[in-house]
């Protein structure tokens, strides 16, 4: 295999000259790489499955982040942005919706000249390789341009870049409902009884949850901000009832220190545990589940809990377990991410959720992300793999170190800094729903 010098920007020779960098993803760290790549003057091209950009943050705008406003503003951005005659929010101490963040941030930064214009939506990354090369080819490798595979109204074509951005995020890629990591036997009969993280209870989705029996299934933040909506919605609708199903003795990670920096993440576990006092919700503790099957118009939920088989009927099932990165779009990618999270083998040990929460995350840029496959990148929510520890502020300072090195400044990418809220969330539990995004 030929050795590729990993401490510095790769030569460009003829075939990469003139080429963009390709950005999967137009969420909030897709759009940062673009405004640091303006800046950098390095062209780009982003790509986003999406019918508009954002479109996952989108599916859950009903919810309120965790970080204030201070820590959701990527500089680059803010620069660009200012510069456009924008002012932002004016409460940076308060935590914007997923929708707020959206229309006052991403959608003035996306619409910005400089970017609108490199922007393609509908447009899925079906699959990232090397022209002409698979993976096993080395010779020549980190100057062949990169391929990607796009599926953009019904056609497929392939364009090519000269070094690629993966932000596409883990919204859409869900943890399993099984505890062994698989889906459970039976789940395609009753596909229809499960919903994603997340759903709008109170208000899209409103119809087909009142009056039912919901069972709310993971151990984390998204677990618990649907229960606290769930309760909201009891109160007009009272025969609406709530369990929430963990495969552990407790969830630890709802359940945050008073210390938390982050107030809007201490508060959910203050409100989830009152509900609980109050029997409004109905814990499910310590039992995991194996089959599904479908009952006329329920579902049976069959798990072991202490040893025993037991089954719960509900009517709705929500997916909270948590999210994992999609890596089958990179299988031509030379890739060495972590055995256990999946996430770049240099980064994993920063991040683990055994070890680290949100706030303790030490400052990391290029050289803890840097995969075998020279100039390839993957940042942001996927960047952390499966673990549930992300910050947008960790995101932001990742693709600025990116976008210095692929520019060639090496100074700037290594000098990575990086102020995160103190917090008191700490877990063994890596299927916990992300508490930090």
């Amino acid at each position: 295999m030929t050795l590729i010098d990993l401490t510095a920007p790769t030569v460009r020779d003829n075939r990469l000259d003139g080429l963009p960098v390709a950005i999967i993803g137009a969420g909030p760290i897709g759009l940062a790489a673009a405004a640091n790549l303006v800046e950098r003057g390095i062209p780009f091209v982003v790509y986003e499955s999406g019918d508009s950009i954002a479109d996952s943050m989108r599916s859950w705008g009903h919810i309120r982040l965790f970080s204030p406003w201070k820590h959701l503003i990527d500089p680059a951005a803010r620069r660009l942005l200012e510069a456009a005659g924008w002012t932002e929010p004016r409460y940076q101490d308060k935590a914007p919706s997923g929708a707020e963040l959206v229309e006052q941030l991403l959608v003035p930064l996306a619409a910005l000249p400089q970017i609108a214009p490199h922007i393609r939506t509908a447009s899925t990354v079906d699959a990232v390789t090397r022209q002409g090369m698979d993976r096993t080819r080395s010779t020549g490798r980190a100057e062949t341009p990169f391929a990607l595979r796009i599926i953009e109204n019904g056609t497929t074509a392939e364009v090519t870049a000269r070094a690629v951005i993966d932000a596409s995020g883990t919204y859409r890629t869900t943890n399993s409902l099984g505890s062994n990591g698989l889906d459970p036997l039976g789940l395609e009969t009753v596909s229809d009884h499960v919903t994603p993280a997340l759903p709008d209870v109170l208000g899209f989705d409103r119809a087909r949850f009142a009056g039912k029996n919901i069972t709310v299934v993971g151990a984390g933040h998204s677990a618990a901000n649907t229960l606290i909506n769930l309760s909201t919605l009891i109160q007009t609708s009272p025969s609406t009832t709530v369990s929430w199903v963990i495969r552990n003795k407790n969830a630890v990670r709802v359940f945050t220190a008073d210390d938390d920096e982050l107030s809007g993440r201490s508060s959910l576990g203050a409100k989830v545990q009152k509900l609980i006092d109050f029997g409004v919700i109905t814990v499910i503790d310590q039992f995991e589940i194996i089959g599904l099957t479908k009952t006329n118009t329920q579902v049976e939920v069959t798990g072991l809990r202490a040893g025993n088989v037991e089954t719960i009927t509900t009517d709705l099932i929500v997916n909270a377990t948590g999210f994992r990165p999609d890596l089958s779009i990179l299988r031509e990618i030379r890739l060495s991410l972590d055995d256990i999270v999946e996430a770049p083998v240099k980064l994993a040990p920063l991040i683990d959720p055994n070890l680290h929460s949100c706030g303790t995350v030490e400052p990391h840029g290029f050289t803890e992300l840097q995969q075998p496959e020279p100039n390839f990148f993957i940042a942001g929510m996927k960047s952390y793999g499966r673990a549930p520890t992300f910050l947008l502020a960790t995101g932001y300072e990742q693709v600025r170190s990116i976008t210095a090195y692929l520019a060639g400044d090496l100074a700037a990418a290594t000098n990575v800094e990086l102020v995160l809220p103190a917090t008191g969330v700490c877990s063994t539990d890596t299927s916990a729903s992300s508490c930090c995004s």
